[in-house]
This record gives structure tokens, C-alpha cells and sequence, in this order.
């Protein structure tokens, strides 16, 4: 069983929803990457999303796209994202997903990816721009190397996508909430809990669900109808906003614990 399915494991076995805060390499830096990596787990997360940063972020909105931006003008790359990976793994124990679009990945190379993201401490890697239909080799490389191949999908999925994808994925399947870009809204829609409820139709897999998700109050509603909570805008806007800040990093973990406040 693979270390994210032991998470969620656990996670049922506490009665308790799943914490999936995800952060981009490289913003603001390298060494505060590293960092966040640590408080986040430190503060509960249950799940880290590491994104590495690429020019052309079409399925994110406009706080991850600047995220991306930042760090690619301080020339970080996908190899300095499994550098962070293995930094902040002698120290957490806390699941990581790398989080990317495939063309950095294809320019990295498929089998080297798998092999140095394994050695580096990576659990699982999610491409946002690959669909089930030409992903077949990719899971394989992945299954090869034991990293779970996540996969993303929509209110607008179909149900042989879904089918298609289910029988792809591993670890546990990413629920979009909504059609669109990422980015932090005032409220949930209905879409979210109707396409969990359809993916759970032809999968047994854990379901997160993110896109939009950016208060207490959101992650409590999603935890009602769904294994796990991403959030990710919301927590790079606090990274936006605390530039510069000495303690951004301690911050950043009391907002993430704030994310996990009950009533």
C-alpha cells in the first residue's frame, strides 16, 4: 500500500477529512520552499502538492499563475523542485505530489522523472495537462517506479473519462470543483459534490477536492462529501502578501491552521 492509501487510511479510521495545501517551488525561494514543506506538515497537513513552475499555466488562475512567474525569474527548475522534495523529506513524513503540466516533464524525460522523484521522496505525481486517453505509458513508468499517477477531473468529465481514469489512477483522484481556472472563491458549488458522488460510482479511490477552496468554513463543507480539501490560491496569496516578511513561514502555518479551526 502506498503511503498516500495509508494516509487515507488513517484518515477514515479517525473519522476526519484529509489537508491538501499545495505551494509552488521556488516561491518566494528555494530555501523558504524547503521550509514551508516542513510547517505545512507541521501544522497538519496530510498531503503536500509541490507545483513546479511552468510558463503557461492554463489551468490556473491568476495568484498560482504570478507564483509560477516569480520563480521561474529566479530560474528554478523541475530539478530544483526534487531537491526541495528530498531537503524537507528528512524531516516530515508527510505524503508529497508533484504537481506539474507534462511539458517540463517530457523535457526531463519520462523513466529519469519516476527514478529521481523516488529517490528524491516523492509519493505521487499529477499532470494537469494529460488525459487518461494517452496516459497509459506514463502510469506504467510510474507503477514501475511505485508512485501513484493522480489524476484530475471535472464536473464536465464524462462518464467514459471517468471510467477510463479510475482505472489509471492511484492514490486518490483529484476532483475539480467547478469548470474554469483555479483561485480562490466566496463559495462552494453543487458541481463538486455531484462529480464526487459520479467518480465514486466507478472508483474506490480517495476523493480531494479543490479549485475555489479557501476558508475553514469550505474545507468543512468538502470534507461532508469528499475523503480531503486542496487548497492552494488561498495559501499562495498569503505567500504573495508576506513577501519580504521574516516570518513568512511561520505565517504561512498559522494560516494553515487556521484552515483546520472547527467551529
Amino acid at each position: 500500500m502506498s503511503l498516500i492509501r495509508q494516509t487515507f487510511v488513517e484518515l477514515k479510521r479517525s473519522g476526519r477529512g484529509g489537508f491538501i495545501p499545495f505551494i509552488t517551488a521556488g516561491d518566494p525561494d528555494l530555501a523558504t520552499t524547503e521550509l514551508l514543506l516542513i510547517k505545512l506538515a507541521k501544522a497538519g497537513a496530510d498531503i503536500i502538492e509541490l507545483g513546479v513552475p511552468f510558463s503557461d499555466p492554463v489551468a490556473d488562475g491568476e495568484v498560482i499563475q504570478r507564483a509560477s512567474e516569480r520563480a521561474l525569474r529566479k530560474g528554478v527548475t523541475l530539478d530544483d523542485a526534487l531537491i526541495c522534495i528530498a531537503h524537507a523529506k528528512q524531516h516530515i513524513d508527510a505524503p508529497i505530489v508533484l504537481f506539474s503540466y507534462f511539458n517540463p516533464l517530457l523535457k526531463f524525460g519520462e523513466d529519469r522523472l519516476a527514478n529521481e522523484s523516488k529517490q528524491a521522496g516523492v509519493d505521487a505525481v499529477l499532470v494537469t495537462d494529460l488525459i487518461p486517453e494517452e496516459a497509459q505509458h506514463w502510469t506504467e513508468t510510474l507503477n514501475r517506479f511505485e508512485l501513484d499517477p493522480i489524476f484530475l477531473v471535472a464536473p464536465t468529465s464524462s462518464d467514459e473519462r471517468l471510467a477510463r481514469i479510475a482505472e489509471q489512477a492511484r492514490g486518490f483522484i483529484y476532483a475539480v470543483s467547478r469548470a474554469g481556472v483555479t483561485g480562490a472563491r466566496d463559495e462552494m458549488t453543487r458541481d463538486a459534490e455531484t462529480l464526487v458522488k459520479r467518480v465514486r460510482s466507478v472508483s474506490d479511490l480517495p476523493v480531494a477536492v479543490g479549485f475555489g477552496v479557501s476558508t475553514a468554513e469550505q474545507v468543512r463543507e468538502v470534507w461532508r462529501f469528499a475523503d480531503a480539501a486542496v487548497v492552494g490560491s488561498a495559501i499562495i496569496n498569503e505567500i504573495e502578501k508576506l513577501a519580504g516578511s521574516p516570518d513568512l513561514v511561520d505565517r504561512i502555518g498559522e494560516f494553515a491552521r487556521s484552515l483546520l479551526a472547527p467551529k
